[in-house]
């Protein structure tokens, strides 16, 4: 008698458990922002209205600084760090995230935007295109200076990152934020539901 075979919904619910079970919930040293390790590169703080006009950039930013072929090791480390944080703030995803202060993912959005921010002045001290760095600037200045954003502030505007500290939003703040958790228990119950019905699908294709 063949023994039951593992259906793979199961298995992939189980890494999904996993994954969420993995987050961090708090990060060390982060009580008043990310003052701990030094020992990566540090990055100045971003206003709010500063970080609500980049945003839309960020693509921009990024696309631009991959195309770079001679780096150093400091453009690279602040590319990364830019990348690795906006995974950690779900990839900009969540509602109110960027304009939302009381978003448990608004001070991580300040740590990837003021690195996106960083990456484009490093650039302009690079031997790169510089007509399409240049081009990008204007373009941020131009929406600063319009929108009279760069002088609105919150509570993490003065704070600093450094790429040896990610960011990370508190399990215990989500929980709290009524926007972020509906959002994430929807998504939850996506999966599950599309896990269900995976798995549904394959028992009905094992029945003889």
């Amino acid at each position: 008698m063949r023994g039951r075979r593992p259906y793979p919904g199961g298995v992939l619910f189980a890494i999904f458990c996993l994954i969420v079970a993995g987050w961090p919930a708090s990060v060390a040293a982060h009580g008043g922002g990310s003052s701990g390790s030094q020992a990566g590169i540090p990055i100045p703080s971003l206003t709010h209205g500063e970080m609500a006009v980049i945003a839309p950039y960020y693509g921009r930013i990024i696309s631009l600084a991959e195309s770079v072929s001679d780096t150093d090791e400091t453009f690279r480390r602040l590319l990364n760090f830019a990348q690795i944080q906006r995974a950690y703030c779900l990839w900009g995803l969540m509602p109110g995230s960027v304009s939302d202060e009381e978003s448990p993912f608004n001070e991580c959005s300040h740590a990837y935007l003021a690195a996106a921010k960083a990456v484009l002045l490093q650039m302009r001290v690079m031997k790169v295109e510089k007509a399409s760095v240049d081009d990008l600037v204007s373009d941020i200045d131009t929406a600063l200076v319009r929108n009279s954003l760069s002088l609105i502030l919150c509570k993490f505007s003065g704070e600093s990152f450094n790429t040896a500290d990610l960011i990370r939003p508190e399990l215990a703040d989500i929980a709290l934020h009524m926007k972020s958790l509906a959002v994430i228990l929807s998504a939850s119950l996506l999966v599950l539901a599309g896990l269900w019905l995976g798995a549904r699908a394959l028992r009905l294709q094992a029945q003889p």
